[in-house]
């Protein structure tokens, strides 16, 4: 079983950038689908943006198409998740997690999250 742990969030004003990692662990990682999820206090977790096993296919929520961009580095097993133009409304708790099938069905491992907020 993977496993999977994120760093990179943060405090930023809106307009601004981060870029998010999650390490895994496990060797089945360069060859599994890979996702970001987010979830905001008082709503469902929401998807953000995966990845192929290869990185040749990615998949994004409309919410994000144009401002985020997810990649990986299968010699480091890690996914990346690069946020530009923050807004506020993406405040939320990021979790990667692994996907059975490309882009967003059946999630298997899942991280421990971490925080970003964006302020006004």
């Amino acid at each position: 079983q993977v496993q999977l742990v994120e760093s990179g969030g943060g405090l930023v004003q809106a307009g601004g950038s981060l870029r998010l990692s999650c390490a895994a662990s496990g060797r089945t990682f360069s060859s599994t689908t890979m996702a970001w999820l987010r979830q905001a206090p008082g709503k469902e977790r929401e998807f953000v943006a995966s990845i192929s096993w290869s990185g040749l296919s990615t998949v994004y929520a409309d919410s994000v198409k144009g401002r985020f961009t997810i990649s990986r580095l299968n010699a480091e097993n890690t996914v990346y998740l690069q946020m530009t133009n923050l807004e506020p409304e993406d405040t939320a708790v990021y979790y990667c997690a692994t996907v059975r099938r490309f882009p967003s069905t059946g999630f298997g491992s899942w991280g421990q999250g971490t925080q970003v907020t964006v302020s006004s």
